[in-house]
């Protein structure tokens, strides 16, 4: 392990430091990494997800013991682990070109031994099934699985011309549900969150931009436009991945645009329209983006990942106004996907990351400010 300095500007506030740990070095094709207690003991795992493994792994907190969750998944994609369903959800036979690909979604229920394989049922098969996530559409308190495939089952490259499906599925029943085609081309990232009320919405970012999708109280769907991500032209357009974060009581969004792309886009709301902001234009082959207050000062920070050389992950802290960036990982991961959780109970946010070139795993420890 190392300890990693994130220094502050000399004006700014202190900012947290982090230690890096290395759980893997063999995840081949390192995709996904989803923070979620596997065998209910209290304490969140971490479940590696790697599209050039046929087994699905999990890493056990607090020792961090491998153990294998599902075997026999070619071509792994993205998997749900909900909190309230005791089963988790897994995309596999993924093609990015939707000719080539299945698309096939199957979910992973434990035995006994919940430490032993789990068995697979197939759900589904949805061509290019790309991103699945836990969302409570009615606030029930009782989420769905949102699938959004990756693109039409008619696009081609290199303009994916063709509209792009959003569906779900009902624990238990796991029947595909429409929620509309809206979106057009590519659709690289999903996000939900609670916009209004307690009803869990799902943002979208495609070529078209950024939308969010809700259900309302009478049972229909509605699409609203937030932002139309990167005015260049189509395939150039729009956003690859979004999440949403906090400055105090105001809500941001964060995006990496355009698609596998190089800028970290931040989106403030003024007078009903969000202003769009490039806090920074170097990343190469942009894969990942999250938010969450790592320092506990009531504002968040961004997370950014990329998977082309130099291979680095950023953190992104506003200071009055600007998001001023510093580097987590410096050439030390090809960041596929990150996610950010408290894994050691001390009140402070961890981050962890899965890299796909580098076939590594490593969790961040948020050691706190200094």
């Amino acid at each position: 392990m190392k300890l990693i300095l994130v220094l502050a500007p000399a004006l700014a506030l202190a900012q947290p430091n982090f230690r890096e740990h290395t759980l893997a070095t063999d995840l081949r094709g390192g995709y996904q990494v989803v923070a979620h207690d596997v065998n209910k003991d209290g304490k969140p795992d971490l479940i590696a997800l790697a599209s050039g493994m046929t087994d699905l792994v999990w890493f056990e907190n607090p020792t961090w013991t491998r153990h294998v969750l599902a075997t026999d998944l070619k071509r792994m994609i993205n998997l749900a682990a909900c909190g309230q369903i005791d089963e988790i959800v897994v995309a596999h036979a993924f093609e990015n070109l939707p000719k080539n690909s299945i698309g096939i979604v199957s979910a992973l229920k434990p035995g006994t031994d919940r430490s032993q394989p789990w068995t697979v049922r197939e759900i589904d098969r949805l061509t290019t099934s790309h991103r699945l996530r836990c969302a409570d559409i009615d606030g029930s308190g009782k989420p769905v699985v949102v699938n959004a495939p990756l693109a039409g089952a008619k696009a081609d490259a290199p303009d994916f011309r063709d509209q792009a499906p959003l569906v779900y599925y009902r624990p238990g029943e796991w029947k595909r549900i429409t929620i509309n085609e809206a979106n057009e081309g590519v659709v690289h990232g999903i996000f939900i969150y609670p916009w209004k009320d307690k009803r869990e919405e799902i943002l979208t970012a495609s070529f078209l931009g950024i939308h969010k999708h809700r259900l309302e109280r009478n049972g229909k769907w509605t699409r609203t436009e937030l932002t139309k991500g990167d005015p260049a032209a189509w395939p150039k357009s729009g956003a690859s991945d979004v999440a949403v974060g906090h400055l105090q009581k105001k809500r941001f969004l964060a995006s990496i645009e355009p698609w596998h792309g190089s800028q970290v886009a931040v989106y403030r709301e003024r007078g009903g329209k969000w202003e769009r902001q490039v806090v920074d234009d170097s990343l190469v082959d942009g894969h990942t983006i999250w938010t969450g207050d790592l320092d506990n000062d009531g504002e968040d920070e961004i997370v950014a990942g990329f998977r082309g050389q130099p291979r680095r992950v950023y953190l992104y802290r506003a200071t009055n106004g600007n998001f001023n960036r510093t580097t987590l990982d410096d050439g030390g991961i090809a960041a596929a996907a990150c996610a950010i959780a408290d894994l050691n109970a001390d009140g402070r946010l961890d981050i962890a990351c899965i890299g796909s070139a580098t076939t590594n795993l490593k969790w961040y420890e948020n050691m706190g400010n200094h």
